[in-house]
């Protein structure tokens, strides 16, 4: 797991700087993802950067840039690939000699054999940038389901590209001027969708997507984003295997997955937050027979949001070295560190409790894995049974719907406090059940409806806007046979990819730490996808046939508790600890010239929220954040942001 960056030169003769200085520059700001070895390479034309944590390989034969015996062809790689023995041993026979044992080299020697289709061949999670120096092309890849970041801008004559935004930041003369509408997507979702960034001069290469820069009779030719894999549509098969079978296979299936995932050279352990995903999988883990398991969990002084005891139960169960760390309201001093880290606006709270479960698992292994995937291939989220139940309120006129939402909003506050969340996700269900399929999903998860935004927005910024920021989710629907498929559908498209993957990658190689998600190989993946919804939500029981397949090896108690969710306890923070700085940031000055929501009704958000009449924390950290964002990567110049976490917010 590395950080990865570099440039192509477009321009007419050599660049007109020091290269090696320039990309030095461009990977000092990765060396967290990379803290074990750094290197820099270039031909004049083209030039890559590294920053390596190393993992397989551990000798000087896996530094990189690495490249071929020949010189034509150079690669800096980010990621695993968990097959690369069976590879090397197809090459081998193809005549191919290798001078290391690194899982990079395969790469290389792959796109000699194969071309860019190497990418149908690699199982595991990588981004990679591969200059193929002979025929004067550049490859850019990113793997199948997002687990590896990779992003890329038009500077003047250079097309320059890094893991995360700031290394890009950090080459001179680049815009940072913001995209409104990714922020309006943003404030909707909690994350800005790929291809866009914050910034309107920055890109993301898409999930399962490759893009090639190459030179033509014309000069160079910089190509669309290529499509190289798609999960296929969740389907009824016509014979549907039975659930006691689909459970028998689902277990084999992840086990198999997190095998694969225990290769490594260095020590390796695993998230255990208390849900049904870790938990298989450090069950699993555990009956593979390497020691006893090194697990890690977070909690939170609030009850609702603490997990620790569910965690603990699969610890004693499984005998493994389980450690724990509560998260105090003073870990708020984070804020500045993730606005860093993420380089964009990021709103979900669970990258909190996830750094945190980074830094704890760092100091003891270089690996851990983790159970992300599961909701998403099983069906797991409560917002999948949300969109299940609100057909039996299609009966209803309008004007009852919002009677229904009003009298929902005008109980008396203890009752709010009580129910809150799950009154404001009642009202916006009976308020969206006359929707189409895409605004009926978006009572689920958005954080600012599309109303809200019609309320708070600024004419300047409902300038900038000239459709629904949710439009981007509706193809999935049209494709989708349900409500509940489309749903699950749009989630592994954006939030799986922009959010999920986002979170985690970027929390975890804060420390240097390699995540792995047994739960997100892409042939696990596709298994799950010939489970029809029936099985994955029967009888409104969301993710069953993972439960039942799981059984034998967890607590019934904590497989059929309801879900909690990976959260932190934001709405606690905004009425305490949180409260003076929220009101002094977002009611500044600097927050109003941003013109993108009114004073007046940012201020109702805080008193109705600090009032208890409210529950606006998922409207309140978007903006929190936002603002932090504008702060540390707009206002400052690039140089103080791209240097650290050093933004004071309060």
């Amino acid at each position: 797991m590395c950080g990865i960056s570099g440039f192509l030169w477009l321009g007419s003769g050599r660049p007109p700087f020091d290269i090696d200085q320039r990309l030095r520059g461009m990977i000092a700001p990765l060396r967290h993802r990379g803290p074990d070895d750094q290197g820099v390479w270039n031909d004049g034309v083209c030039g890559l950067a590294h920053a390596r944590l190393s993992i397989i390989d551990l000798t000087p034969g896996g530094h990189q840039p690495m490249g071929s015996a020949d010189g034509r062809v150079w690669i800096s790689f980010n990621g695993e690939i968990y097959n690369f023995k069976e590879l090397r041993a197809e090459l081998q026979a193809k005549g191919y000699s290798f001078r290391s044992q690194s899982d990079t080299e395969v790469i290389i020697y792959g796109y000699l054999a194969w071309g860019e289709r190497v990418v149908d061949r690699l199982r595991g999670m990588f981004a990679f940038a591969l200059w193929d120096a002979a025929d004067q092309k550049l490859l850019l890849v990113r793997d199948r389901l997002g687990k590896k970041p990779l992003c890329y801008a038009r500077v003047g004559d250079a097309l320059v590209f890094g893991s995360e935004i700031k290394a890009i930041l950090a080459w001179p003369q680049v815009d940072r001027t913001p995209d409104y509408v990714a922020i309006d997507q943003y404030l909707s979702l909690q994350y800005v969708p790929a291809p866009r960034t914050a910034f309107a001069s920055i890109r993301k290469l898409r999930n399962a997507h490759y893009l090639t820069v190459e030179r033509s009779a014309g000069g160079w030719a910089e190509n669309e984003q290529v499509q190289y894999w798609r999960l296929p549509l969740p389907t009824a098969p016509k014979t549907p295997a039975s659930t006691a079978d689909l459970a028998a296979e689902l277990v084999d299936r992840l086990r198999e997955s997190v095998k694969l995932r225990l290769i490594s050279d260095v020590p390796l352990g695993a998230f255990l937050s208390g849900g049904v995903d870790s938990s298989s999988v450090v069950a699993l883990m555990a009956g593979l027979g390497h020691g006893p398991v090194k697990t890690f969990s977070i909690g939170f002084p609030n009850k609702e949001y603490d997990e620790t005891r569910y965690a603990r139960m699969v610890a004693e169960r499984y005998g493994t070295d389980h450690q724990e760390f509560i998260v105090e309201p003073d870990a708020l001093s984070v804020l500045s560190r993730l606005v860093w880290h993420y380089g964009e606006p990021f709103a979900d709270p669970s990258a909190v409790p996830t750094y945190y479960v980074s830094e704890i698992a760092r100091r003891k292994v270089t690996v851990a894995l983790n159970g992300d995937g599961g909701d998403e291939a099983f069906m797991g989220y409560g917002r999948y049974d949300s969109c299940r139940r609100m057909s039996p309120f299609d009966w209803m006129p309008p004007w009852m719907r919002k009677l229904s939402k009003w009298g929902i909003r005008a109980l008396p506050q203890s009752v709010h406090e009580r129910y809150g969340n799950r009154l404001t996700a009642f009202g916006d269900l009976i308020a969206g059940s006359d929707r189409r399929p895409s605004k009926r999903y978006e009572f689920t998860i958005v954080s600012f409806m599309e109303y809200m935004k019609q309320q708070g927005y600024t004419p300047a910024m409902s300038e900038h806007l000239s459709q629904s920021a949710l439009d981007l989710l509706e193809p999935y629907f049209e494709e989708a046979p349900s409500l509940v498929t489309g749903a699950n559908w749009a989630d592994i498209h954006t939030y799986l990819p922009d959010n999920l993957m986002v979170k985690v990658d970027i929390a975890s190689m804060a420390h240097g730490l390699e995540s792995r998600s047994p739960l997100l190989d892409h042939t696990f993946m596709e298994w799950a996808m010939t489970i029809p919804e029936s099985k994955k939500m029967a009888g409104g029981l969301t993710k069953a046939v993972f439960k039942k397949a799981m059984e034998p090896y967890l607590p019934h108690e904590l497989l059929y508790r309801p879900k909690m969710g990976f959260g932190a306890p934001i709405d606690h923070w905004f009425r305490a600890e949180l409260k003076d700085m929220a009101y002094d940031v977002l009611l500044s000055d600097s927050a109003t010239a941003r013109s993108i929501f009114r004073r007046d009704y940012v201020r109702q958000l805080l008193d109705e929220h600090t009032g208890g009449q409210y529950n606006h924390q998922y409207r309140l950290w978007p903006l929190l954040m936002l603002e932090l964002w504008f702060r540390m990567w707009v206002d400052q110049g690039a140089e103080a942001a791209v240097a650290g976490p050093s933004l004071e917010i309060a």
